[in-house]
């Protein structure tokens, strides 16, 4: 800061104010540089008070943070003799001459710091590292808000100055507000987090049931035959082994042989479909997203795979389930969202379609044209129930949905949002109290290409 005319300033004056201006320019662009790279919070606390370090020729200083869980402030960040003592201290808010910072949020200069009875001066005795001047600024957030202080001591050869404070309040000023951009990042990332591992959630609750459907199914044919059999060996014995009693145990016997390996199977499916579920809470729980893996594959296969198992969830209700595979080309796909989505759409069907209706999921293309209108693999899910109300229909696949089964959450359509979103599609919804709903999942025809474009872009 000029405190004279230039043109009263001598050549040597005017040099020292060009070498002070400099600094400041340099400590400004390098701290600008360096919290505009950094997503990290400790990163940005380390490099703002190294740079402030640096530009006023200081030997030591601290960052202290307000947590506001806590309702305490904490050194996050020391430099200097007292790091291993300081580090992790934490002290009340208007505590010494850092709260006193931190509630008026004006910069304070300490020429002698041990005159003022808000200084601790154990700390220093103990690390043999006496402070001989210091200065003390808040660090204000975007909004202006103090989210801390940065307490800067022992400048060489001289004292601190109001350059001093200018230069390490502009410095505080720009990593509060750097701070609170990560700050809004890490929680915008724990909400996408947090809504990923309710969407696990649900979908592992869905992909237990045929497994416990399955096994209970097993369990009465087991029990059925072993009484079957009991009766046939019986009258095998007393009728003397009679053709037609081989026969019925021959039948029974085959009925259960040929059941049981696909039994096994949508068992298997079901329990590594759930162990990649439980595998991807572990990766939310470490901070990790895993982005879509597109593969060139048939959708049907991937359908399928959804569906089996719940056309025996269907059996238990009633309700006949079935895939009706139309002629489709191969596409980009990510295989388990694809999964998911299907699985959503049917499971969410059957409980609405009363005893005797139908579940009808379809696969059909429409190969010419450019997408939405062509170019596209449908996905159809049509069911014979009670239909959707009109209310509910139109906050499908919103951050409002809803669900109107009894303990229903409504992340069946917003997971199955999530995947159509994902694949650049559309989904649609056609529905009639009283005559059912269909559901239309429409997914560009896509080739390798597509993908190469996603992720540059």
């Amino acid at each position: 800061m000029l405190h004279r005319p230039i043109e009263e300033l001598g050549v040597e004056e005017l040099r020292k104010e060009l070498t002070r201006r400099n600094r400041e320019y340099q400590a400004i662009r390098k701290i600008s540089q360096e919290l505009s790279s950094k997503l990290s919070l400790n990163d940005l606390v380390i490099d703002t008070l190294d740079i402030s370090l640096q530009a006023v020729n200081a030997g030591a200083g601290s960052l202290i943070m307000f947590d506001p869980k806590k309702e305490k402030l904490v050194f996050k960040y020391v430099v200097g003799p007292a790091k291993d003592l300081l580090t992790g201290r934490e002290m009340e808010r208007d505590q010494g001459i850092c709260g006193g910072v931190f509630q008026s949020g004006k910069a304070l200069i300490s020429d002698n710091p041990h005159a003022d009875p808000r200084h601790d001066s154990r700390v220093g005795q103990e690390v043999k590292y006496l402070t001989e001047n210091m200065v003390t600024v808040p660090m204000i957030n975007i909004e202006g808000k103090c989210v801390g202080v940065m307490q800067i001591l022992n400048k060489a050869d001289e004292n601190f100055d109001d350059e001093d404070v200018e230069l390490l309040t502009l410095m505080g000023q720009q990593a509060g507000a750097a701070l609170e951009n990560v700050r809004l990042h890490e929680e915008a990332k724990l909400a996408v987090v947090v809504n990923l591992m309710g969407d696990i959630s649900h979908d592992i609750k869905n992909l237990i049931t045929p497994v416990q459907t399955c096994t209970q199914t097993l369990e009465m044919l087991f029990q059925g035959f072993f009484t079957d059999a009991d009766v046939i060996i019986a009258a095998s014995q007393s009728n003397g082994g009679t053709p037609e009693a081989v026969a019925k145990l021959t039948e029974a016997w085959d009925f259960i042989r040929s059941f049981y390996p696909e039994a096994i199977d949508m068992i298997m499916d079901g329990c590594i479909a759930t162990q990649e579920r439980v595998r991807e809470i572990a990766d939310c729980v470490k901070g990790i997203v895993s982005k879509p893996m597109f593969e060139y594959v048939n959708a049907n296969d991937i359908i399928e795979k959804a569906v089996k198992p719940l056309k025996m969830v269907g059996d238990k209700r009633q309700v006949k389930v079935t895939h009706e595979a139309g002629d489709i080309p191969l596409t980009m796909i990510d295989q388990k969202q694809l999964y998911n989505a299907a699985y959503n759409l049917v499971n969410n069907a059957i409980p609405e379609t009363p005893e005797g209706g139908s579940v009808t999921a379809c696969t059909y293309a429409k190969l010419d044209g450019e997408f939405p209108d062509g170019n596209y693999i449908m996905f159809e899910v049509a069911d014979t129930g009670k239909g959707i109300p009109d209310h509910v229909r139109k906050r499908l696949f919103t951050e409002d949905a809803v669900s109107t089964k009894p303990g229903g959450t409504g992340l069946g359509t917003k997971i199955v949002k999530n995947v159509v979103d994902a694949h650049r599609g559309k989904i649609t919804v056609e529905s009639e109290q009283g005559k059912g709903t269909r559901f239309l999942m429409r997914l560009p025809i896509c080739d390798v290409a597509w993908v190469v474009e996603e992720e540059e872009g």
